[in-house]
């Protein structure tokens, strides 16, 4: 059974990526940074490892790609509300992080995509909690049922 998330980002400057990730709001865990990475903790269970370049080259045989020029993830996580997706945006453009797109409005779901500043693509968004319990279709189904 999985019991925590680590997602592995490269970074060209890392300081940035520190200062970034902790205007947003999320903690640096000191005993796992060091020069080459820092653990940014999202949640109890969640964190991403965000690496220098040449240190995340040594996991890995396969060249590694850079984010402002192809998307190879997109990091999504949920909040609590419709406005927490708006004040988080807030927080990441204050911090130096771009909007990737406009907002997304499926009626169930609001999503808000952000890029860091080394280009690495997130989504924060909300969804409907009926429709995380019964899946979107069957909520789109029974709105359109309702009206």
């Amino acid at each position: 059974m999985v019991t925590s998330i680590f997602v592995n980002l490269p970074t060209s400057d890392l300081d940035r990526a520190k200062v970034f990730y902790a205007a947003l709001g999320w903690s640096i865990n000191p005993a796992f940074t060091d020069e080459n990475a820092a653990c940014v903790v999202i949640d109890e269970n969640v964190f991403l490892m965000v690496l220098t370049r040449d240190f995340f080259a040594t996991f890995t045989d396969k060249p590694i790609a850079e984010p402002h020029a192809c998307v190879q993830v997109e990091t999504a996580f949920s909040v609590d509300s419709r406005d927490e997706v708006d004040a988080f945006l807030e927080k990441v453009i204050v911090a130096g992080g771009i909007e990737h797109r406009t907002a997304q409005d499926y009626g169930f779901m609001y999503a808000r995509d952000f890029e860091d500043p080394d280009g690495n693509l997130f989504s924060a968004l909300w969804m409907d909690p009926v429709a995380a319990e019964i899946g979107p279709e069957a909520y789109l189904a029974q709105q359109s049922t309702d009206t």
